[in-house]
């Protein structure tokens, strides 16, 4: 599989992703205006008020898209003999692109998801190499490619 195409999907994937999430919070911050030249109702005034906890709660996923995209852009997606940061791995089976957490998604015809290094599996797998198992709550694990 090509990193690079791997790389591209997952910016391209986290981009969509925080514009769906820039438009939602927009939404939400306009709902949670209140015309003041004319009386505010009670209901109104309500309205507003959990529009915009809710566009805060948003304000918080735009960061969190952000600062994936930031550290994608940042990822050497270069080739790895050990399981690091920009390494994409065959565990058990599926594979799996260390850098930020995502979804899984379909690249080049196979099934991929990301992994972010603050995620518990990856102190688990960290510095292992294609042949040799990791134990991970308990499961015997096989790391069976590492690029």
């Amino acid at each position: 599989m090509d990193k690079n195409i791997i790389k591209e999907t997952m910016l391209s994937l986290e981009g969509a992703t925080l514009q769906s999430a820039r438009e939602k919070y927009f939404d939400y911050v306009a709902d949670a205006r209140l015309d003041r030249s004319e009386p505010i109702e009670n209901d109104e005034q309500a309205q507003a008020e959990i529009a915009s906890d809710f566009s805060e709660a948003l304000d918080d996923t735009l960061h969190d898209h952000t600062n994936k995209l930031d550290k994608l852009r940042k990822v050497d997606f270069g080739p790895k003999s050990a399981v690091t940061e920009g390494a994409l791995i065959r565990l058990s089976g599926r594979y799996f692109m260390i850098a930020v957490s995502t979804g899984k998604f379909t690249c080049d015809g196979r099934e991929v998801m990301g992994i972010s290094t603050m995620a518990p599996i990856f102190e688990a797998i960290e510095g292992a190499r294609a042949g040799e198992t990791v134990t991970f709550n308990g499961r015997t694990l096989l790391i069976e490619e590492v690029a």
